[in-house]
């Protein structure tokens, strides 16, 4: 398993950065590892993301909505692996907003999976967690981040 935790405060309303987050339509804006998106309702979506060179697809199905401040969203991806990615808003005292990003992904066959998965993944998706909440973080102050 690996978890991956990030944090960032934002000059913008929780409503407008929700709005934002919660668009699936806007994840090419802000998420760094996002080609494409497949399909979407309200509850589910479908994407492409890529890592280490490798596309990849994910579905993804809401789990926990909890407007405008918890969301949750369980996914699976290739080889029977699964994710999860939490997203925690919440006034951060000063007309802002502070986002709290986890990300979990699961790989199949146990330690061994692992141990490959630490391989191919290495601390990448921390990296990428962060740029990510950098790229919202200027979408929303600087750019149009209402959805």
């Amino acid at each position: 398993m690996s978890e991956v935790l990030a944090s960032i405060d934002i000059d913008a309303p929780v409503e407008d950065v929700w709005a934002t987050v919660m668009d699936p339509r806007r994840l090419q804006d802000w998420v760094t590892i996002h080609r494409k998106l497949v399909s979407h309702s309200p509850d589910e979506m479908e994407q492409v993301l890529h890592l280490r060179g490798a596309n990849f697809k994910v579905k993804w199905y809401l789990a926990t909505n909890d407007a405008p401040h918890h969301a949750e969203w369980k996914g699976r991806g290739p080889a029977r692996s699964h994710a999860e990615t939490e997203y925690r808003l919440a006034d951060n005292g000063r007309g802002g907003t502070r986002f709290d990003y986890r990300n979990e992904f699961k790989v199949p066959l146990g330690p061994l999976g692992a141990v490959a998965s630490r391989a191919i993944v290495g601390g990448l998706p921390a990296k990428e967690a962060n740029a990510s909440l950098l790229r919202l973080k200027r979408l929303m102050e600087h750019g149009d981040g209402r959805g």
